[in-house]
């Protein structure tokens, strides 16, 4: 079969593609630089990363694991129970530690083989498996103002208040919100909703 040698419609051609202008290059990368700018300010003044060492905080975090902590949230916010926050080291401040809130200014805390007790109620704290519980005591000790009672959630292996005391506010720098790495443990870090005091 002879193919149609009929001239078909004639077709406008495409216009050729408008080249990107010099004062446009420039606007792009002045947007780039500001957004990077604003990225580099947030994580310099809002958020910082850590990275956990030790096993104290087992099973929220694991040794080596990645985080971000939120240097600014206690400028608006009080510290609670429950808040898992980093401080400088009571006995040498070169050093950070990280550990949950569990005694707040002015209460009278108690720990009775393993368990605790706030001002004479146990304290039900799900983030605590059985098995990282040990067979301590501490107190009864009045928290004075100013300074919060912490612990690591692996009990049986953790250097926490029981040992250096409770620790200053001023020395309290940050609280943790999000874990990065590794990647099966990315997603925020629970908070101070699931610690209950309940009696005894």
């Amino acid at each position: 079969m002879q193919e149609n040698s009929q001239p078909g419609p004639l077709n406008s051609p495409e216009p050729a593609p408008h080249p990107v202008s010099r004062r446009e290059l420039r606007g792009w990368t002045r947007d780039l630089a500001v957004a990077l700018g604003l990225v580099i300010v947030i994580m310099i003044f809002l958020y910082q990363p850590v990275k956990v060492e030790g096993t104290s905080m087992n099973p929220l975090l694991s040794d080596q694991e990645r985080i971000f902590i939120n240097k600014f949230v206690y400028r608006f916010e009080p510290i609670e129970r429950g808040d898992v926050v980093v401080f400088w080291y009571p006995l040498d401040r070169s050093k950070s530690f990280i550990k949950r809130v569990v005694g707040l200014p002015g209460e009278m805390l108690e720990i009775r083989s393993g368990h605790v007790y706030v001002d004479g109620r146990e304290l039900h704290d799900q983030f605590v498996p059985s098995g990282y519980l040990d067979g301590s005591n501490y107190g009864p000790r009045r928290i004075t103002a100013g300074e919060y009672f912490v612990m690591g959630d692996h009990r049986d292996s953790s250097n926490d208040s029981r040992v250096f005391g409770p620790v200053p506010r001023p020395y309290i720098y940050g609280k943790a919100v999000f874990a990065y790495w590794p990647v099966e443990h990315f997603g925020s870090l629970s908070s101070s909703s699931t610690v209950n005091a309940a009696s005894r």
